[in-house]
């Protein structure tokens, strides 16, 4: 077994939140399992002589505080910080709104960052952690109906990926994780909220869209509880991945985005070439 961490795993209420917060119980580790509603988490999670439960809305950062405060009280320091709480904001872009497209930001973005401004401090006096974000395929490649959502998971990866470096001095790393489709509640509506149709542009692809989404909630193919138990396994290794795919979906996605770039870049590879100052060297 790995040693005993302490991990903090935010939207341990439902769906992928749960999952890593059983998985890591089950590992031996302890956990500090929060969400909006502490009482619902801890009836999604069950009693555990190593669970702390505490209320944290990701956007409250008075509130984090206060749940990481609790965490280091209980258990003395944090190991494992999993970024997972989030939701899905879904429309074509002109009908969300300018209201829904910034709480989308403020969920997916800046509640991973609430988290993590409050935590680092104790795995800097610890000088060791890692810092688990949840993203996206959606954060490697963009897709119609999704403006708001991978405007969100991309942002999130330009921070963790700049992040990295800040913090690897004190022994602190980073690991982003990219599901494809899991069997979670992320199309519920719980989790998913559509933008009212109001462009008659849209209208049919829009109702094209919804109804197959609808219908895709609770037949995705990837299990969450063996995505859990792998990400478990891997933020125990001696080097966590930078960045992992998590499915079969996500592993296509990033070889469909890595042979488009390189495409990308020969495809005007000599006109990129030749904008340097005509004083500049050749192979400067």
């Amino acid at each position: 077994m790995t040693d005993k961490k302490v991990w903090l795993v935010t939207g341990a209420g439902r769906g992928m939140g749960t999952e890593i917060t059983r998985a890591a119980l089950a590992a031996g580790h302890a956990v500090v399992a929060t969400g909006r509603n502490a009482e619902r988490v801890t009836t999604a999670v069950g009693a555990h002589d190593d669970l702390l439960t505490a209320a944290l809305d990701v956007t409250d950062p008075a509130g984090v505080q206060t749940a990481v405060d609790a965490a280091v009280a209980r258990f003395g320091r944090i190991d494992v910080l999993v970024n997972n709480a989030g939701n899905f904001y879904a429309g074509f872009f002109e009908e969300i709104t300018p209201e829904d497209y910034q709480a989308q930001m403020e969920t997916n973005l800046f509640g991973p960052l609430n988290v993590t401004r409050a935590v680092l401090p104790v795995m800097r006096a610890q000088r060791s952690g890692l810092v688990v974000t949840i993203s996206s395929t959606a954060g490697i490649v963009g897709q119609e109906f999704c403006t708001a959502y991978a405007a969100s998971k991309f942002a999130l990866e330009g921070w963790s990926e700049s992040l990295t470096p800040e913090v690897a001095p004190f022994g602190i790393r980073t690991m982003l994780v990219e599901p494809g489709f899991f069997r979670t509640e992320l199309l519920t509506q719980d989790s998913t909220r559509y933008a009212e149709p109001t462009i008659a542009d849209y209208a049919e692809r829009t109702r094209q869209t919804v109804t197959a989404w609808t219908g895709m909630n609770g037949r995705q193919g990837g299990d969450p509880a063996k995505l859990a138990r792998a990400l478990v396994q891997l933020a125990g290794s001696a080097e966590p991945p930078l960045r992992w795919a998590a499915g079969v979906d996500a592993v296509g996605a990033f070889e469909q985005k890595a042979q488009q770039l390189l495409a990308q870049a020969d495809a005007h590879r000599e006109l990129s070439s030749s904008l340097a100052h005509d004083d500049t060297p050749a192979n400067a």
